[in-house]
């Protein structure tokens, strides 16, 4: 329903800084009704001078008998709030006026009129802008200092849950999310006993199981933790694969062991050759499988793994006396969004008795999605498998997990039955106390905001997410197909919701194909993101890859990104790049 002027002010005052959202259901605020609506028809102007907490969130008038007058925190400090006696009112004013800081910047975020960004080198942010320093003091300072600095902190940071923040693989700001987090942080336990963390200890052995059902595995199968990120989620399933086929290496080391081979495609992540020096096994030691990175008679894929070259790697390995183990597929690439033949890599782990591990961090999303999940078809032939609701999903920031085929092997391969810890004569079922399945000790609650929006959505409703997102792909493809002055980085539709391109500048228009040309090239993305930085209006990546000199990298995993923003990307990238001219080498 629409509201008229007179009624608008009381639900601004609840909701100060949500001007022209429609963020209570049924309730839309007219933009134009906005200024009438304030106390003396005064719009509640953001100055770029903002010292206090009280510019920040402007006194109510006592007027009206919902408003309270804004406290004044100059003299108040961090020991006044409790646990301190009578500290508790203070506490209440201090959250709220932090709550209205949190709105302002959320309801922000989703405006199209604001800035995913305001940018400043790192030196400028050193020195201090506006009064906001970083250099930690010796004496206490107020909660005044503390607000100001709260809502400075949020002014100069990036606007990730903006819909024209395409910059990242993990994007969005999504509402349920975050309460999640506020929650957990304010429960600030600890995800390794049941004794200090029950709740989330069935919430998380409730996602995972719904999870491996979603992968396509039995009910008598499946294990799994959530990680702090996709890295980690990754090096756990090269540990639990050495641990599987040489469970020795936990008390006698890699000295013990033969020469280890593991596999991974040219374009999977760098977290695989990462994981495997951390573990000891050597960088050099993996072996990186060639990918059909080229559009061959417009076939409808590239980057992914191409099987024959993986066995032929395989049997290489085994000739040089090497003992190959591990195979990693990715179920959606970083870059490309490239899905590798999974049933075809899966046939060749089982002929050579290899674990199969699919890093499905950012595409595991697709497996919500009964139009995209045929992508991942084969999926359930892993022993174990990397899946990051804070992608696809739109989960705040982190949320891993890794999903383990084979029950049991978690806790066979990282237990060490710290007493302090796990003792054995607990008054309950201990086999909650999952800590010691895990490397750390200490762990984050990650799988509150994730159960709250499977709540709030529903499977249905992540699914409609996840094509969404997928449909905002193809709007840009098929943009991109129409204009001139953009280029394709492969002619196929995009599997995932990447989309990769290059802007070229009227400068290069005419230009032959050839080092010369590839060199100037190169030089554009960086110049039209460096303006872009500076404008803040929006906001997306770039990078080379094999022998493809920089170009655009856009992802969409965002639910607030529509069309329009789309469209508007590729207006402000022309604009932005029109005029650039990349002199010639003999020039230079």
């Amino acid at each position: 329903m629409h509201v008229s002027p007179q009624n608008v002010f009381k639900f601004l005052q609840t909701c100060q800084y949500c001007i022209g959202s429609s963020c209570t259901p049924g309730l839309i605020v007219p933009e134009n009704i906005i200024e009438h609506a304030k106390p003396g028809g005064q719009v509640l102007a953001e100055s770029k001078q903002h010292r206090s907490s009280s510019d920040i969130n402007p006194p109510q008038t006592a007027s009206d008998n919902t408003c309270s007058i804004t406290k004044d925190f100059s003299c108040i400090y961090s020991k006044d709030l409790l646990p301190a006696l009578s500290g508790e009112d203070t506490t209440k004013s201090f959250f709220q006026e932090l709550v209205n800081i949190l709105l302002s910047y959320v309801c922000k975020s989703f405006r199209r009129s604001s800035k995913v960004l305001d940018f400043h080198h790192p030196h400028q942010l050193r020195e201090g802008l506006e009064g906001f320093s970083l250099e930690l003091p010796d004496q206490p300072e107020n909660l005044e200092q503390l607000l100001v600095d709260c809502r400075d902190t949020l002014k100069y940071g990036v606007k990730t849950g903006h819909p024209r923040f395409f910059n990242q693989l993990s994007s969005g700001l999504d509402v349920i999310g975050l309460a999640g987090e506020w929650l957990t942080s304010t429960a600030n336990t600890n995800m390794f006993t049941y004794e200090v963390s029950p709740v989330f200890i069935l919430m998380e052995e409730i996602l995972l199981k719904k999870m491996q059902e979603i992968v396509g595995w039995s009910e008598e199968e499946g294990d799994g933790v959530f990680c702090p990120g996709g890295t980690m989620s990754n090096l756990y399933s090269v540990l639990l694969a050495r641990y599987h086929f040489f469970p020795e290496v936990k008390t006698k080391g890699m000295t013990a062991l033969p020469r280890l081979i593991l596999f991974t495609s040219a374009h999977s992540h760098y977290s695989v050759k990462k994981s495997a020096a951390v573990l000891g096994i050597g960088s050099e030691n993996v072996v990186v499988v060639k990918c059909n990175d080229c559009d061959v008679l417009f076939l409808l894929f590239k980057g992914e793994m191409i099987p024959a070259e993986l066995e032929s790697s395989i049997i290489t390995a085994k000739d040089q006396g090497c003992v190959p183990f591990y195979v990693n597929a990715t179920a959606g690439t970083t870059v490309y969004g490239a899905f590798d033949p999974l049933n075809a890599i899966a046939d060749i782990c089982e002929s050579h008795g290899l674990w199969l591990h699919v890093d499905a961090a950012w595409g595991g999303g697709l497996l919500m999605s009964k139009r995209h999940r045929v992508k991942l078809q084969g999926i359930e032939r892993a022993w174990s498998v990397t899946w990051n609701p804070h992608k696809m999903m739109g989960a705040p920031l982190q949320c891993s997990a890794i999903l383990v085929k084979k029950r049991g092997l978690l806790k066979d391969c990282n237990q060490m039955c710290a007493e302090y810890l796990f003792q054995t004569d607990k008054h309950y079922d201990t086999s909650y106390d999952t800590g010691d399945k895990t490397i750390q000790c200490g762990r984050h609650v990650d799988v509150f905001k994730l159960w709250l929006m499977w709540k709030a959505k529903g499977s249905e409703g992540f699914e409609s997410q996840v094509n969404k997102c997928l449909e905002n792909a193809e709007h840009l493809f098929d943009k991109l197909k129409q204009r001139p002055d953009f280029e394709l980085v492969f002619k196929s539709k995009p599997e995932h919701s990447n989309v990769c391109f290059w802007y070229i500048p009227p400068s290069l228009r005419n230009m032959s194909p050839g080092p010369e040309r590839n060199r100037r090239l190169h030089e554009v993305a960086p110049k039209i993101k460096a303006k872009m930085m500076e404008q803040g209006m929006a906001m997306i990546g770039y990078q080379p890859l094999g022998d493809k000199v920089n170009f655009f990298r856009c992802v969409f995993s965002n639910p607030a990104t529509q069309t329009e923003d789309v469209d508007y990307l590729l207006e402000e990238i022309a604009s932005l790049g029109h005029d650039i001219c990349i002199r010639a080498e003999t020039d230079l």
